[in-house]
């Protein structure tokens, strides 16, 4: 049935003859055009301005891909279903209101008929002729509205069944739609989510590789002091036994004693061993 509906609006839109295309559009994607010419037995420009026609109206939409061998660009079509059902069920709704309106007149208003002419008019035409035909001037006669009625009511129900079976094809294509929207939301939600994760764990690893690094150049700088320390106590030493020799000095310069002299060396160990320590700490900073 939708399918006739489909025939029936094409040929609505783009002309008789021309709802042929339905049957190969339907339920399919990316037809190639030269395809649907051969099928239909038109030209390649006769089918374009056929699925132009519809392109304007929104019911056909295409994707075109050049040819590498030839050079020009092939177009594939792809009947657009919720849009084609919606202007279905906008010239349902119509159709049925229309006749809704028509049923009420027949069961509210008189008609009259002329037997020899076939025409028939309202109560209000007939009566402003007189009651006789203007054409042949015949007598009109009560027109018989059961037949009529009842076809009208027929057709009512028809339509109304058409317009529930389309209105239910919408919504099941809206439902698939919201589903794969969500599907598409809740994927690219992951993926933020995994984004997130990614960057907290990098700035974790960055905190730790910092911190690594804060103590490994604290652990160098220790032992680098203590190298320092170790070697300026060796020459320390030397110095203190050197000056320990030299029992004779002018007077301010150096003691005369062993003892003295000892005192001396060990005050000038500690200050060199200040100096160096401050420089390796002052190099290490700068390094940093």
């Amino acid at each position: 049935m939708q399918e006739k509906l489909l025939f029936d609006l094409v040929e609505e839109l783009a002309g008789e003859e021309n709802g042929r295309i339905v049957p190969i559009l339907f339920n399919k994607k990316n037809v190639n055009e030269f395809l649907i010419a051969r099928r239909l037995e038109l030209t390649i420009n006769q089918v374009r301005n056929i699925l132009y026609k519809l392109s304007n109206f929104g019911l056909v939409s295409f994707t075109r891909k050049r040819d590498n061998k030839k050079g020009w660009y092939i177009y594939y079509w792809t009947l657009n279903t919720e849009k084609s059902l919606m202007m279905i069920e906008g010239s349902l709704e119509k159709k049925a209101n229309a006749l809704k309106e028509e049923l009420h007149r027949r069961e509210t208003e008189r008609f009259f008929v002329c037997d020899t002419c076939g025409i028939e008019v309202n109560e209000a035409t007939s009566l402003e002729h007189g009651f006789s035909c203007e054409e042949c001037a015949e007598i009109y006669k009560l027109a018989d509205n059961t037949k009529i009625i009842r076809d009208t009511k027929a057709k009512i129900t028809r339509t109304s069944n058409e317009l529930k079976l389309i209105q239910q094809e919408l919504l099941a294509i809206r439902e698939k739609e919201r589903k794969k929207r969500e599907r598409k939301e809740r994927k690219e939600e992951k993926i933020i989510a995994a984004e997130k994760e990614v960057k907290k764990a990098a700035k974790k690893v960055e905190r730790d590789a910092k911190r690594a690094l804060k103590n490994a150049e604290k652990k160098v700088a220790k032992k680098t002091v203590k190298k320092v320390v170790k070697k300026t106590k060796k020459a320390v030493k030397k110095v203190a036994k050197k000056v320990a020799k030299k029992t004779v000095a002018p007077r301010g310069v150096l003691p005369r004693s062993k003892k003295a002299a000892k005192k001396v060396a060990k005050k000038v160990a500690k200050k060199t061993v200040k100096k160096k320590i401050s420089s390796v700490v002052k190099r290490v900073m700068k390094k940093r």
